[in-house]
């Protein structure tokens, strides 16, 4: 019987990816270089891929001519400009009170800090909305995805098991984290995703593909 939905932040939520990885491909150009997007990618949702770090990267091959601390912070405060400006995805309003309505837990499990998460949750104006917010902040160090601790932290708080829950993820780290945990996923990935090849249990483009009396029935014949 399904008892929670449970949704990934960066990328499902909201699009915080797009605009990050917009930011540094214009950051690299302009030192003349160009950003590794195959290396930036293994990093969504998670640094089980991979450690790529692009400040450091930068400088490595300026041979130190970018400093890495300032170029990071340029990183952050232009591709937040453009995140702040950025709404909700399309479907994800739609699930989460279709959720509710029936009487279902809705939570979020993100590999990003509280900070950032709750921050941007109360900017949306659905923050409230969530019966449980679970982040990096919640496991271990080094433990978000693709380890399952995070998703394994929600079905603890929220006292479920893991074939009571749906998680949504638009990365590889995220639906290998959920599929570790043992919850179906549907896996959305998004434009910068699904050059990675992310599948789930149930993949679609967009989340205003799927309702719950359809996910109810895919869960049932699991």
């Amino acid at each position: 019987m399904l008892k929670a939905l449970i949704f990934d932040f960066d990328g499902l939520i909201l699009d915080t990816e797009t605009p990050e990885i917009t930011v540094w491909q214009k950051i690299y150009n302009e030192h003349g270089f160009e950003l590794p997007v195959h290396e930036w990618e293994k990093t969504v949702g998670g640094y089980g891929i991979s450690t790529f770090d692009a400040a450091d990267h930068l400088t490595l091959l300026s041979a130190g001519k970018v400093d890495s601390v300032s170029a990071r912070a340029r990183y952050r405060k232009e591709s937040d400009e453009i995140i702040y400006a950025s709404s909700i995805l399309p479907g994800v309003m739609d699930l989460i009170n279709e959720a509710k309505a029936q009487g279902l837990k809705v939570a979020i499990g993100s590999s990003s800090p509280h900070s950032w998460v709750d921050t941007h949750a109360q900017r949306l104006g659905i923050y409230d909305l969530f019966d449980l917010i679970i982040c990096q902040d919640d496991v271990g160090k080094g433990r978000t995805k693709p380890h399952p601790d995070i998703y394994l932290k929600v079905l603890e708080k929220l006292n479920i098991k893991n074939n009571e829950a749906i998680v949504f993820e638009d990365s590889p780290n995220g639906v290998l984290a959920a599929r570790a945990a043992g919850i179906f996923v549907v896996a959305v990935p998004n434009g910068l995703t699904s050059k990675l090849n992310v599948s789930g249990d149930l993949t679609v483009s967009s989340l205003t593909q799927v309702n719950l009396q359809m996910l109810l029935e895919k869960v049932k014949n699991v």
